[in-house]
């Protein structure tokens, strides 16, 4: 720490600016994702003339394993080369990516892109939750992971609806992707000049916490957040579930919509509060999670997305799907910052960064295999079928955590 630099604190309210100025970071961050809720799909099915459900979500599952490999290495990346300059890195590799879909020639040129996206995803977006967590210390741990979620997520919804508002006055491109430009030239500068690397605050935490008795090698965390540890193992996996649900949703309802003839900018609003609530609810879940635990949120979550799954499935009209997409986001709401937060609580702070960047892998690789698996679903029995499979695997998931997990206060 620099000589005359103030001291190092942890708390909310004590690195209350920064901690603020990383919400908004995470909001454009969101925003990427976003521009990509309700359009992309439509322009594969429409522009593009790509008749197989498989092959259109194939953007998702390009983005979706890139983005858990890059989660992977990202905890890795900050505790060598430090947390902002891995944010950084992140908005490089997403900055060409709104000008990619824009011009795209060929559907080729739209996976490319959400590779880059999944690169910029996986590190810019671990970056922020690492980094609150970092500010806050161990007490605030469910509230600021539910600011940070919160943050992306509504922004991953508002821009859905922007953009297939846009969509339905001036057609799929380019007009709704300009703001992913926007989102992108703004967020890399604020990550380049404004945001504070957050080291010294783990330092800082470590020395009041137990050493451990052997530093863990990266092989040692994977194994132990993975398999080893029950408490990463259910998380790890309620992780990857609730990410397979996403994938899914994001690829897969746009169509089903589409089918029985819902206008884009209706599509756009479904897409839209999803997230939106998903993104709000999360500011009181969290909170709840630091005071009620965190396991019975996480399996009441888990549930509640497999019936609005359900309903989805089982109904054609408008109001009903609206429904079924408060339950999907207030289920998504419960089990999101819960999760990191486990994650969090079962991690030692010399390996917390490895272990987060683990289970975000775990996480993130279910957008990738929800995508496939409902693409072939749907393809051999149709988009319902595709919707209700996932809803079950979505309950059996909760039930593991419920039969795995340990409360841990």
């Amino acid at each position: 720490m620099a000589s005359g630099s103030p001291p190092i604190r942890l708390g909310l309210k004590e690195n209350w600016r920064q901690f603020s100025l990383l919400v908004l970071v995470n909001a454009f961050v969101g925003g990427m994702v976003g521009i990509e809720r309700t359009v992309v799909p439509l322009i594969g099915a429409e522009e593009f003339h790509i008749e197989s459900s498989a092959v259109i979500l194939s953007f998702i599952i390009s983005f979706g394993v890139v983005k858990a490999c890059a989660n992977l290495v990202s905890g890795q990346l900050a505790d060598t080369w430090g947390r902002k300059r891995v944010l950084v890195l992140g908005w490089l590799m997403g900055l060409p990516v709104p000008f990619m879909i824009i011009y795209a020639p060929s559907w080729n040129w739209v996976i490319a892109a959400n590779i880059l996206l999944g690169l910029s995803q996986g590190f810019a977006w671990s970056m922020t939750v690492i980094m609150k967590i970092d500010l806050v210390g161990p007490k605030g741990r469910g509230l600021a992971v539910g600011l940070n979620e919160f943050a992306g997520y509504f922004a991953v919804g508002a821009t859905a609806f922007i953009t297939g508002y846009l969509a339905s006055r001036y057609g799929l491109r380019p007009v709704p992707i300009y703001v992913g430009v926007f989102y992108a030239i703004v967020g890399l500068a604020l990550s380049i000049l404004v945001v504070r690397d957050t080291r010294h605050h783990v330092a800082l935490e470590a020395r009041g916490v137990a050493p451990e008795e052997a530093p863990l090698s990266f092989r040692e965390v994977f194994m132990l957040t993975s398999f080893r540890n029950r408490n990463l193992f259910a998380a790890s996996q309620a992780g990857l579930f609730n990410n397979l649900n996403d994938g899914m949703s994001w690829g897969i309802m746009p169509l089903f919509f589409a089918g029985f003839g819902l206008s884009v900018e209706r599509t756009g609003i479904l897409r839209a509060v999803h997230p939106m609530v998903w993104g709000v609810g999360q500011i009181f879940t969290g909170m709840l999670s630091d005071r009620w635990g965190r396991k019975g949120l996480i399996v009441a979550g888990m549930w509640v997305q497999a019936g609005g799954l359900l309903l989805t499935a089982m109904t054609r009209t408008f109001e009903w799907w609206l429904l079924a997409s408060i339950l999907l986001g207030l289920g998504t709401a419960m089990v999101y910052p819960s999760l990191i937060a486990a994650v969090s609580d079962a991690s030692h702070p010399t390996w917390r960064a490895r272990s987060l960047s683990v289970y975000r892998f775990w996480r993130d690789l279910g957008y990738a295999i929800g995508a496939l698996a409902a693409g072939l679903i749907a393809d051999r029995f149709g988009f319902g079928a595709a919707i209700m499979t996932v809803a079950v695997f979505s309950f059996l998931s909760g039930t593991i955590v419920a039969l795995f997990m340990r409360e841990n206060r």
